[in-house]
């Protein structure tokens, strides 16, 4: 017995918070408690006389006798113990008639309602994860002082922690927040009074988090600064992705992004070592991958989870064909942000590689097909022992008319009647070169004030 009035003799975790029945609220209730060898109840009291209050099941501890009855709960007045009253009793005078009751008990209880919070937010603060901060520098460099917290007060960090609003949980009159770890592994749904309040929370959080990203890409650069031909990072976020299941039904994932100078990779979770930096789930080439079908919210016909997403896709060229994505942010800010950095991204890639090469098939010759950022299509035969190459043919871009594939091997460039179409097979699927041409032609268009 402590001063919290432990009913048992182990110290044991606490039980969660059951669902009450919504029969037995405000009903008289006895309950049979059978004590296990050398343990006892395995709940805890507060209240009593002196306080004001009737004595109160303040915690059941899991897997002790209380809780293995399945009819107690956290809130439940104890009115008698095996008849003897305590209606009118201290907190001392119940602890010792529980202590005394003997390894049968009957508890007469009921419960009351609205006490029940007050027993409740110590147990659900209890529950909440997030024990440590991760960190990409060694913490002698980021180690800031930690306030000292009240006992009933939990510390969540929201260093690139994902905040959402209906993800996990559907929430129609859009008064929840959805706070995910950095790992994956926890998460803290807050629900606020009404939607007004739930925007302005969501606000001042968002707001702090995004200054804390912008910090951890800084942080996670210095973590390369002396690796040699590592990628500067860009941008640094969780967004949620569209998937598909077995059945074929739809749903959004959290994703971590990340935008290089290079590449756009994605990741499960935020990868704080070197290590897992260098194992993304999936990479694309800036270069080869562009945005589509960006959308906003529609404000004259809001569904929750439906109408006021915010949403942008992207569709790369690869070897095995087109993959595309489908994203999904939390505001329109995030919008602008995450299309504006993955376009210029793919422009400034273009006027960084300026040139790729292809090996083809042109007329039954293999040859080398050249796409330059300022120069156009260049077809020559491969290089020869000399050193040199012998060209078949040059067109700045302004020349192709159309361009065509079949997803297969085969590349059609038309550069117009007096040039005729040139038939190339790709060794492979003409889609990252499709890609990369439509870059080009959008960075140059973007440098002239144009808009591709």
């Amino acid at each position: 017995m402590n001063g919290d009035g432990d009913v048992n003799q182990n110290d044991n975790t606490a039980a969660p918070v059951e669902q009450l029945p919504e029969s037995i609220a405000n009903q008289k209730r006895t309950v049979r408690v059978v004590k296990q060898e050398n343990n006892g109840l395995g709940i805890s009291i507060k209240g009593g006389k002196e306080n004001k209050m009737p004595i109160l099941v303040s915690k059941i501890f899991k897997g002790m006798a209380a809780d293995l009855t399945h009819q107690l709960y956290v809130g439940d007045a104890i009115l008698s113990v095996n008849q003897e009253d305590l209606r009118d009793a201290t907190h001392d005078e119940a602890v010792r008639a529980l202590k005394r009751s003997g390894k049968i008990v009957d508890l007469e209880v009921k419960y009351l309602r609205e006490v029940t919070p007050y027993f409740r937010k110590t147990t659900s603060l209890s529950e909440v994860g997030w024990d440590a901060q991760n960190t990409f520098l060694p913490k002698s460099q980021t180690a800031l002082p930690q306030r000292a917290l009240r006992s009933d007060a939990k510390s969540v960090p929201l260093k690139l922690s994902y905040l959402t609003r209906n993800l996990s949980m559907p929430d129609p009159d859009m008064r929840t927040l959805e706070l995910h770890s950095s790992d994956g592994r926890n998460s803290c749904i807050l629900r606020c009074q009404d939607p007004s309040e739930a925007n302005l929370w969501f606000n001042a959080i968002h707001t702090n988090m995004s200054f804390l990203v912008e910090q951890s890409v800084i942080e996670v650069n210095q973590m390369f600064v002396n690796i040699p031909e590592a990628s500067e990072i860009k941008r640094i976020g969780w967004l949620s992705e569209k998937v598909a299941n077995a059945t074929g039904n739809t749903s959004w994932k959290p994703v971590f992004m990340a935008i290089t100078s290079k590449d756009i990779l994605l990741y499960d979770i935020v990868p704080w070592t070197k290590e897992e930096w260098a194992t993304p789930v999936v990479s694309h080439p800036l270069i080869a991958t562009r945005i589509t079908q960006a959308s906003s919210k529609n404000i004259s016909h809001i569904i929750p989870g439906v109408t006021d997403l915010l949403t942008f896709g992207t569709r790369t060229g690869t070897r095995n064909g087109v993959e595309a994505h489908m994203f999904r942010v939390e505001t329109n800010r995030d919008l602008a942000r995450w299309t504006r950095d993955l376009i210029q991204g793919a422009h400034q890639s273009a006027t960084n590689i300026k040139e790729i090469t292809c090996e083809v098939t042109w007329q039954g010759q293999e040859c080398q097909l050249v796409l330059h950022y300022e120069n156009g299509f260049t077809l020559r035969n491969l290089k020869e022992d000399s050193g040199e190459y012998t060209m078949h043919w040059h067109f700045p871009f302004e020349k192709l008319h159309m361009s065509a594939d079949d997803g297969q091997h085969t590349l059609w460039l038309d550069f117009g009647s007096d040039h005729g179409e040139h038939v190339l097979d790709m060794h492979g699927c003409p889609k990252p070169l499709i890609f990369v041409l439509h870059t080009f032609l959008s960075a140059k268009l973007s440098s002239m004030g144009l808009f591709a």
